[in-house]
């Protein structure tokens, strides 16, 4: 540390001390480069190879080198060896001193894993749902029911015994019915109406009462069809059964008990059914109460909730999505940083030349600049892709020589105030020879924007990479990619899962590189304390 102070300018020291002060800007670029080390360690944190084989008194090291299925099994195969599957075998159980180690998430980026390696509970649960009854009466003028169908409930009698009754001595109707009945016999148009009313024989019953719309006819109607609804069913009524086994559990619900031996005899058909494949709903009649059951049993298919093991969840090609996120930023960081080089070392030299020649050499290159600015990035990455096909370098070459223009109007600005200042003149007079002058003498003093944007280009980059993924132009599959989960999460929304994680993931980066660009800023801002008024 002593060293590299020594080496350092007295300037840089100040503006690494002011950096610090920033404590939210310094432990962001801890934290960040901490990530991205880790996710460099990927393969020996998160791979399905093992760290360590040893077998028949050999050692093996898969995760660093590759070794064919013959030098386990002796079957010839040159194929990669399943270390799972060998690890079962029984010629690696039976021998002495074999073991495997494999890394503490033991699933790779790209395995697809086996619906039955999933843990969830083997049990079946059947629900008892009570089902709101529903009857329709037709009534007079008078409301004097005519006709009915199953009211007999909302009633307090028999179905048979309703013709005659008259609707208000079991029903307090509002004026709102009232005017919509009226409405419906005086033959004109009326909305559909909802009530909830109350039972006059019992006034803790509640029923909605509900007419559907009405068009004007040739002639009035002769009665009007009202449509009953239970309300106020108890959802604590809900009652379940849960079958751990094809056997009947001690613990039965009450309704269990009501059930005639025929329903009994087909519930039990049906639950242990369930334990091979899926079961349709269906409806039962409970002492003249109806109920719908529910055979439902927890059913690995992709993508699949996070289980114990698969804390992040499984995407919907059964892979791991902790490990598609671990290898994913190391994916974006990696092309992140990449990209920022490049395109600032482009931008850099293109810049430099135009700030310091000036006059024609700017005047030419800034028109070639301004054409070269206005091609659609979107359709040559469309175009180059469908012909070369999509790949890492292909992106960073196609995004590369897109993103130096940005930071070379940076530079030529501070080439073209710098070029003017009497220590470049001295340098002239002297005979330096101009490329000296150029990265000796201009360019280290011209180089504050270039870093000041850094934090800000390399998170901008992450996005950018996400963004293409997600619309499908970017990485090739199955290249681990934020963006391709958020893809995956469009196509099935309820998987919420593939969309949270990767969005706390893409959120963090991006945040913690804002906090670092703030920082570096600040650090090179001459005013040390500064406000806009």
């Amino acid at each position: 540390m002593n060293w590299l102070r020594q080496r350092l300018n007295p300037v840089t020291m100040k503006r690494l001390r002011r950096f610090r002060e920033m404590k939210r800007a310094y432990w962001s670029c801890r934290i960040l480069v901490g990530l991205y080390l880790v996710s460099l360690a990927a393969p020996l944190l998160c791979n399905d190879k093992p760290l360590y084989v040893r077998f028949e008194g050999r050692s093996y090291f898969p995760v660093f080198t590759y070794y064919p299925d013959d030098a386990f099994t002796g079957s010839g195969k040159q194929t990669r060896p399943d270390y799972r599957a060998l690890k079962r075998s029984e010629p690696f159980a039976a021998g002495r001193g074999n073991r495997m180690v494999f890394p503490p998430v033991p699933y790779g980026p790209l395995e697809v894993l086996h619906p039955d390696a999933i843990e969830v509970p083997q049990e079946v649960t059947v629900r008892f749902a009570p089902v709101p009854r529903v009857g329709r009466v037709n009534v007079d003028a008078e409301l004097v029911v005519v006709r009915s169908a199953a009211a007999g409930f909302f009633f307090g009698v028999q179905n048979e015994a309703l013709k005659g009754m008259s609707l208000s001595s079991a029903w307090k109707l509002p004026d709102v019915l009232h005017d919509a009945i009226r409405q419906r016999f005086a033959n004109e148009a009326a909305p559909p109406v909802k009530q909830t009313v109350r039972s006059a024989l019992d006034p803790s019953r509640r029923a909605e009462i509900s007419l559907s719309t009405y068009r004007p006819r040739t002639r009035s109607p002769r009665s009007v069809r009202l449509t009953f609804r239970e309300t106020g069913l108890d959802e604590a009524a809900e009652q379940k059964l849960v079958f751990r086994d094809a056997a009947l559990p001690a613990r039965t619900p009450p309704l269990w008990a009501r059930c005639s031996e025929a329903q009994r005899q087909e519930l039990l058909a049906s639950a242990r059914a369930r334990f091979g494949r899926p079961v349709q709903h269906r409806q039962i009649v409970i002492d003249g109460a109806a109920y719908r059951l529910s055979f439902e049993k927890t059913d690995v298919r992709w993508p699949f909730r996070p289980v114990r093991g698969h804390w992040l969840g499984i995407d919907n090609a059964g892979r791991d999505v902790f490990a598609r996120i671990l290898y994913g930023l190391r994916t974006s960081m990696t092309f992140g940083l990449i990209l920022v080089v490049v395109s600032m070392v482009l931008g850099t030299i293109i810049g430099s030349i135009q700030g310091y020649f000036a006059g024609l050499v700017d005047l030419t290159v800034q028109r070639l600049i301004e054409i070269w600015s206005a091609l659609p990035f979107l359709y040559i990455m469309i175009l180059l892709g469908s012909v070369y096909g999509r790949s890492f370098g292909l992106l960073l070459v196609v995004y590369g020589i897109f993103r130096w223009i940005g930071i070379s109007y940076y530079m030529r600005a501070e080439f073209l105030r710098l070029r003017r200042l009497t220590f470049v003149e001295a340098a002239k007079c002297l005979g330096v020879p101009t490329h000296r002058i150029i990265f000796k003498h201009i360019l280290p003093n011209a180089l504050v924007p270039v870093i000041t944007l850094f934090p800000f280009s390399l998170v901008g980059a992450i996005g950018s990479l996400a963004v293409l993924d997600y619309l499908g132009f970017g990485l090739p599959p199955p290249t681990p990619s934020w963006g391709e989960l958020f893809a995956q999460a469009q196509q099935v929304r309820w998987a919420w899962w593939l969309v949270m994680y990767p969005f706390v993931a893409l959120f963090v980066v991006i945040l913690l590189g804002v906090f670092i660009g703030e920082g570096v800023r600040n650090a090179f801002d001459p005013r040390r304390y500064s406000r806009m008024e």
